[in-house]
């Protein structure tokens, strides 16, 4: 099949499942439904296709359209809580290198074709809570699998973005409050030439970024000048709820034919203790995040998507389509992932040498 035709079918197919779910009232449906439906057609060996070109400007709209919750109430709310921000990031790095120290412990040995070199490297950047390529592209520079190094992210974020908007809900109904972005979203009045300009700045720092060769450009750079627009107070226009919706889509595509026949070929036990795991990490982020919700004043419901060990953008659109405290995740999601990018080689260098000198890469 044609490469446009299948990106075509593959996008109408994503629609009707988005459109199935919302009728159906689940959380997040533009993301959701387009991800499980791309996700079991690929798994089937049809002919799934996603574009690089929407994929990034979904993440440009999402991010462009989260960026403007940063109001200054809001700003100076989150100064005030850049204790919790810098907790939470020693949390994930800790976090990952115990889930990493796990999968290795419980896979050593045990992989036909891996040897003690390259599963070292493997588990470790397969258990870090960071994003999925950039954690590949350091695990290669470690002589890594970076096949099992991308599917256990995979894996991670297709059961953390399933799990999270139905747990969002249920812990909202459990503290029976309604959750608020703590401060009030202020909408300018929509114009063409608000909304032309609001684009031409959010795409000049998607293309900044992107020729510094920064991660995730076509979302951190849009989200960026978007929170100095609205900070500032000179945010020209609001981002349309439709663009929104097609953002999520094409993103939920994204994720959606990352899962192809040979995906699940992919070391059966690997994928089986990732997806262990992974529950254990949610488990885990939750409880934290209760914790850091009970020091905070934060809402828990906010909290625990903050600490999700889910993706940046797709945690942040889940606290969008929730309204579960926007800034606060994404501020959250965002200085982890830049956290983990700058510290989780270095960190790997210690563990991988404690394990190399025989000792329990957590014993002192």
């Amino acid at each position: 099949m044609h490469s446009a035709t299948s990106k075509l079918l593959t996008l109408l197919l994503a629609w009707a499942a988005a459109e199935i779910f919302r009728r159906l009232h689940t959380p997040v449906p533009w993301m959701l439904g387009p991800l499980l439906a791309t996700a079991l057609s690929t798994l089937k060996g049809l002919s799934t296709r996603s574009s690089l070109r929407l994929r990034n400007s979904g993440q440009w709209v999402m991010g462009a359209s989260l960026g403007l919750y940063f109001t200054p109430a809001i700003v100076t709310q989150l100064c005030a809580l850049w204790w919790a921000v810098l907790a939470a990031v020693a949390w994930s790095l800790a976090l990952g290198m115990v889930y990493g120290c796990w999968l290795y412990s419980s896979c050593a040995g045990r992989l036909h074709g891996v040897d003690d070199a390259a599963l070292r490297p493997s588990a470790y950047f397969a258990g870090a809570i960071g994003a999925a390529s950039e954690m590949t592209l350091l695990a290669e520079k470690e002589s890594a699998r970076t096949d099992l190094v991308a599917a256990s992210h995979s894996l991670r974020m297709l059961i953390v973005v399933l799990v999270m908007p139905f747990g969002m809900l249920l812990a909202k109904s459990w503290w029976s409050l309604e959750v608020v972005s703590l401060a009030p979203l202020v909408s300018p009045p929509f114009t063409l030439t608000g909304a032309a300009w609001l684009a031409l700045l959010t795409v000049a720092g998607g293309l900044a970024l992107h020729v510094l060769r920064l991660p995730n450009p076509w979302f951190l750079g849009p989200l960026l000048v978007a929170i100095t627009l609205a900070a500032t107070e000179t945010a020209p226009a609001t981002v349309p709820m439709l663009l929104s919706n097609a953002a999520q889509l094409v993103i939920g595509v994204s994720l959606g034919v990352r899962f192809s026949p040979q995906f699940l070929h992919t070391a059966p036990r690997w994928l089986a203790r990732v997806a262990l795991g992974t529950v254990g990490l949610i488990a885990a982020c939750a409880a934290f995040g209760v914790f850091l919700a009970w020091v905070t004043g934060l809402h828990p419901a906010t909290a625990i998507l903050g600490t999700a060990p889910g993706g940046m953008t797709e945690m942040s659109i889940t606290a969008k389509a929730l309204q579960l405290g926007v800034p606060v995740v994404t501020a959250l999601q965002v200085t982890r992932l830049v956290a983990v990018l700058v510290l989780v080689r270095p960190a790997y260098r210690f563990w991988a040498a404690r394990l190399h000198d025989g000792m329990h890469p957590l014993q002192s």
